[in-house]
């Protein structure tokens, strides 16, 4: 039962620390509904059960200081700046309800000015484009309901870190589906992030007829413990499906062809084909490939002491360009 009406505010930007605060408060939700608002700074943020490399353009993370996180709600990937608005609705599952949580972004879109659609069981339109994606998460008799609220995102940005490389990639688990999106402050150009936070506080008072609370306290070691399993690399890539890779280019030292399988994040085959003069050189690639790590620096340690600076640099931008 619901006694109590909380709210959360997040001043951090960074996503491994919000999506540790949101485990946090998920634990805490005792007889209460919270209701968490939050921001990312430059960041993909990818469902439980997606391959990061068919979903994003990973290439670009590093050069463009992009982060990359993974939630624990399933769902499709989503890009995160300071101008989108992040909820989250957390509380036990007997007092979980989607369609009166939903009537709180409805309400607070309202308030801002924006007629709005629900669209299936994951998205809300508004001038028939979509603004907020939502996923959902349950454990241990708690749940919570999640998404976004688009304001004033770069959605350039969007669309060039969401579209996967053009490398023949094969790959298990769940894919996002393309739809056409749209910032709130495009149907409201006075709209703000402040101004769309301060709606959904009201809307969340006025829909649960109750005052909500503000939390100023978090258990802040155990939000640490869970940043560092967030930004683990091997939880954001090493639980993806297996998958398998194919790539190839042209070199000053000949054709070469690069086929990988991958599991859990790990080259557990390789197959070079090259038309090279070294006839060492297949043997080499595969050798030093297999059991190593599928990131653009382990591969490139490998192959740097067993093939030597050029073709190992070659290999690097090769997979870089189309995969990594």
């Amino acid at each position: 039962m619901i006694k109590d009406l909380k709210i959360c505010i997040s001043d951090s930007l960074d996503p491994y620390k919000n999506l540790a605060i949101e485990k946090c408060l998920l634990e805490s939700a005792d007889n209460c509904l919270i209701l968490y608002l939050w921001q990312n700074e430059n960041t993909v943020v990818i469902g439980r059960n997606q391959n990061p490399w068919s979903e994003c353009n990973t290439s670009l993370f590093e050069k463009e200081n992009v982060k990359l996180a993974r939630r624990l709600s399933g769902g499709g990937a989503v890009f995160h700046d300071k101008g989108n608005l992040n909820f989250t609705f957390l509380c036990q599952s007997e007092d979980y309800n989607l369609s009166r949580q939903l009537e709180v972004i409805k309400k607070a879109c309202e308030m801002a000015g924006v007629n709005t659609v629900l669209s299936g069981r994951n998205d809300i339109l508004a001038d028939g484009r979509k603004f907020s994606g939502n996923a959902f998460y349950n454990s241990k008799g708690k749940s919570y309901h999640h998404g976004t609220l688009l304001i004033s995102a770069d959605l350039d940005k969007a669309s060039r870190y969401l579209t996967p490389s053009k490398a023949k990639l094969e790959a298990k688990g769940v894919k996002s589906v393309s739809s056409r999106i749209v910032n709130l402050s495009e149907l409201v150009p006075t709209l703000t992030v402040k101004m769309m936070q301060e709606y959904m506080i009201s809307s969340f008072s006025e829909i649960y007829s109750m005052t909500p609370t503000l939390i100023k306290s978090i258990d802040y070691k155990a939000v640490e413990a869970y940043n560092e399993e967030f930004e683990n690399w091997d939880f954001i890539y090493g639980k993806s499906a297996p998958f398998t890779v194919s790539c190839e280019g042209y070199f000053t030292w000949g054709h070469a062809e690069l086929n990988l399988n991958v599991t859990g994040a790990v080259i557990d085959s390789a197959k070079f084909y090259t038309d090279s003069m070294d006839h060492e050189i297949s043997k080499r690639v595969e050798e030093a490939l297999t059991n190593t790590r599928f990131d653009i620096k382990s591969i490139e340690k490998s192959l740097f002491s067993s093939v030597g600076a050029l073709i190992a640099a070659d290999i690097k931008a090769l997979l870089q360009k189309q995969v990594l």
